[in-house]
């Protein structure tokens, strides 16, 4: 039997990195991105199963990386992970002092970049009957100062998914904020704080999987509801 196909991104290292050595124990064949080849190759080397992983290192910014990662996805995709995201300025500035061209780059990452890359794999999705996960960010609905840039990129990605799953019927499409965590990002977002006390991204992998493997409908969840939820059951 065929084992399914995900491709993640930015799956170097917090959340991505989390979810791929849960997809890989499972079984899963992987096609994984990250900016950093080093950082990458290293992650992937502590895989469960690392030769059941084609590693594309790149920018998800750039067209021909995403022509690169499309072009590793077999016929047939079962889940699309959009997880890459750009932060901006650290510490993080007000609206009235982020620089314009910082504010392109977030949005380039966080928002035109998963489509662009859902342009290239929507066939693929499609044959396997795939699914998408975006993480998005409770940014994306409060209003936190020096989120601004941030927080807009992930409302757009929002509600970019909702329309993706009322215009892709046949897909499953997830927004799913994982919540504060104790990732590099998080820490660049608040340097010289102590972040300690915020759950490690291992700890969200169990709630997105429910995302994965569940037949929930395409929508916006909170991993902290779905946790609920499971725990529930």
């Amino acid at each position: 039997m065929t084992p399914p196909t995900a491709l993640i991104t930015g799956a170097s290292r917090g959340l991505g990195r989390a979810l791929a050595t849960a997809l890989s124990a499972d079984g899963w064949h992987l096609v994984l991105d990250a900016r950093d080849g080093g950082r990458l190759a290293t992650a992937v080397a502590a895989l469960p199963f690392p030769d059941r992983v084609t590693a594309v290192a790149g920018d998800v910014a750039d067209p021909a990386h995403r022509s690169a990662l499309a072009a590793a996805v077999p016929e047939g995709l079962q889940l699309l992970v959009s997880n890459a995201s750009e932060l901006g300025p650290s510490p993080l500035p007000p609206l009235a002092d982020l620089p314009v061209a910082a504010f392109e780059r977030v949005l380039a990452v966080n928002t035109v970049a998963p489509l662009a890359l859902l342009h290239l794999l929507l066939p693929a999705l499609r044959r396997g009957g795939g699914r998408v996960l975006q993480i998005s960010s409770d940014a994306a609905v409060e209003a936190y100062p020096g989120w601004g840039g941030y927080g807009a990129s992930k409302a757009a990605l929002d509600q970019l998914s909702a329309v993706l799953a009322v215009e892709e019927p046949g897909l499953r499409i997830y927004a799913v904020d994982p919540g504060d965590m104790a990732t590099e990002m998080h820490q660049a977002a608040y340097p010289g704080e102590d972040i300690s006390d915020r759950p490690a991204p291992e700890d969200v992998v169990p709630a997105l999987l429910r995302l994965v493997t569940e037949p929930l409908p395409s929508g916006r969840y909170r991993a902290a509801e779905l946790a609920t939820a499971g725990a529930r059951r």
